[in-house]
């Protein structure tokens, strides 16, 4: 196995200048002394992996007719496969700042890639740190600190307390976002120096020119970020493949950790792109083995302005053609099923530490990705190929035994997360004066009559991308938000007519019912629905509603006597 340099690394690969917060928090050695000496349980482990881009149904175990995925098809068998699970908003990092905060986006803020949630937002690690993990990150995340907020209150990124709060409260293991353009290269990145280490020639940033492209007859470098290279192998190993690193970073802190409880968030960049794979992942699959795009051409003919405006990026134009799909898609794939090897390689390696046992498994991704589907490329909007995501859960524990191999198709959220976390951890009393997921430790445990929820939510703002230049729009105009239940999505889009699918009859949402006369109720009805979710997001943060209810009629006993005769 290569055997990574291990050191703790901020974003931009350099090592912090002063030990960081964790070494010198008391609370972590308090739980750590308690657990291990008995007077409570030591709490499970967490991996919870997440693949950039991974499209629900690109799994052998979600149903995909041609795809292999052994090591991820066991999982689901060991756990409960969670078939209707959405993200929060169907783009990296507000979707990631969902799972990082157990709350919708309305509620975190970071509306986009790198537009960062308010300093005071409380995350994965600010919730299970005090009971007893360290909590990590090994891979992306697509976070940007709010450094005015930071300068407010004086926080420094180096410091201790600063550092957590500079990468969304993950210690950072090693982190890496996964896109280092020429004009941005970083050459102290941590994978650069890798590459570098292993011999590999790409000047200073290797990542693009090494893991990221292919070679021409006569030795040219082929970028992966012109898709018609991306059925050739890229010039990187398949043992130093960006997933074999990540991989290996991980499983090289598992044993630094040792016995303390830990959670870590293994965050893969593929198959994000540029769809690159190293050979033999690249040519695994055929084109007759793409399936058929979902999309016909009535679509076009009423299409939603909105959607239109998308419709007219160049990755949606490009995907709208036979050859990219036919070009794209097979590598894609291939990168999928690369990802599921290196998931068996390190469930192996669990297995060979004794760890399986101990450790709770989460595999999810942030979003999907259209691969030309409804004419479209890339993801954003609301469509089920990228606001609906995979969600296999492992629970070790006795208690799951009932529910090991189940398909469970009520409807969860990525904001569900963070409370299954924390109620498998033993944590009895929530902070649900924050958290706007439920937990599903309930459902892995078969528990019978759970009161559960019958709609999903998801939102969208597209202030950055082309399409609000298309549409003429300023940077307040771009919101949208849908909500689906058993039979309807209904998409609210400011400014426009909305979106109707009738999921029944149409599942594949290809007869948008947003202005047909005969469902002006449903429409109504749906928007009413919305409006409610709205009105009840958890905005009241800085008290508990355990403090609530003690000072609720205490008026009196405190001595303020208004009203008195």
């Amino acid at each position: 196995m290569v055997t990574p340099n291990i050191s703790v690394t901020q974003g931009n690969g350099a090592a912090p200048k002063r030990k960081p917060w964790w070494h010198y928090h008391s609370g972590l050695d308090h739980f750590g002394r308690l657990w291990s000496m008995g007077q409570m349980v030591r709490p499970k482990n967490i991996l919870f992996i997440m693949a950039d881009q991974l499209r629900y149904d690109y799994l052998g175990c979600t149903g995909h007719q041609t795809i292999k995925t052994p090591n991820i098809d066991v999982l689901a068998e060991r756990g409960v496969n969670f078939t209707r699970t959405y993200c929060q908003a169907a783009v990296c990092g507000p979707s990631r700042m969902s799972f990082y905060t157990g709350r919708y986006m309305f509620s975190h803020g970071g509306t986009y890639n790198n537009i960062p949630v308010r300093v005071d937002e409380r995350t994965m690690g600010d919730h299970l740190r005090p009971l007893g993990y360290r909590v990590g990150l090994v891979g992306k995340t697509h976070f940007q600190r709010d450094a005015a907020g930071m300068e407010k209150l004086g926080l420094s990124p180096e410091g201790d307390l600063g550092l957590l709060v500079s990468q969304c409260g993950f210690e950072p293991w090693e982190r890496d976002d996964g896109l280092h353009p020429d004009q941005s290269a970083d050459p102290d990145l941590a994978y650069n120096c890798f590459l570098h280490e292993q011999g590999y020639k790409g000047g200073d940033n290797p990542w693009h020119t090494v893991a990221n492209s292919a070679e021409g007859p006569n030795g040219e470098i082929l970028s992966g970020w012109e898709m018609r290279h991306v059925g050739l192998p890229a010039r990187v190993s398949r043992e130093h493949s960006e997933t074999a690193y990540m991989t290996n970073i991980a499983m090289e802190r598992i044993v630094e950790l040792g016995d303390q409880p830990w959670c870590m968030h293994l965050s893969y960049i593929k198959p994000h792109w540029p769809y690159m794979a190293p050979h033999p992942y690249n040519a695994m699959y055929e084109s007759n083995m793409v399936q058929s795009a979902n999309r016909n051409e009535q679509e076009l003919e009423n299409r939603h302005p909105v959607v239109d405006a998308f419709g007219q990026h160049e990755e949606s134009l490009n995907f709208s053609r036979d050859e990219c799909r036919k070009t794209v898609i097979p590598t894609y794939m291939g990168l999928i099923t690369e990802l599921d090897d290196h998931i068996g390689r390190l469930m192996n390696f669990l297995e060979e530490r004794g760890n399986l046992e101990n450790t709770i498994i989460v595999l999810t991704s942030d979003h999907g990705d259209y691969l030309g589907d409804h004419w479209l490329g890339e993801k954003e909007l609301f469509y089920e190929e990228v606001a609906r995501i995979p969600l296999i859960v492992v629970d070790p524990s006795p208690a799951a035994n009932g529910t090991r191999g189940a398909k469970d198709d009520r409807f969860v959220e990525s904001i569900d997360l963070i409370p299954t976390f924390m109620e498998l951890a033993g944590c009895e009393e929530l902070p649900d004066h924050w958290l706007e997921g439920r937990s599903v430790a309930p459902l892995l445990h078969g528990e019978k009559d759970v009161e559960w929820r019958d709609a999903v939510f998801c939102e969208c703002d597209y202030a950055i991308r082309h399409a609000r230049n298309t549409l003429n729009l300023g940077p307040e105009d771009c919101r949208s938000y849908m909500v689906r239940n058993e039979r309807w999505k209904f998409v609210l889009y400011e400014g426009f007519r909305p979106q109707l699918f009738d999921l029944e009859n149409d599942p594949c949402e290809l007869n948008d019912l947003g202005d047909t006369a005969e469902y002006v109720a449903v429409r109504r009805e749906m928007s009413d629905r919305l409006f409610e979710w709205m009105r009840k997001r958890k905005l009241r943060t800085s008290l508990s509603n355990v403090d609530i209810a003690k000072r609720t009629g205490s008026a009196k006993e405190r001595g303020y006597l208004f009203g008195v005769w």
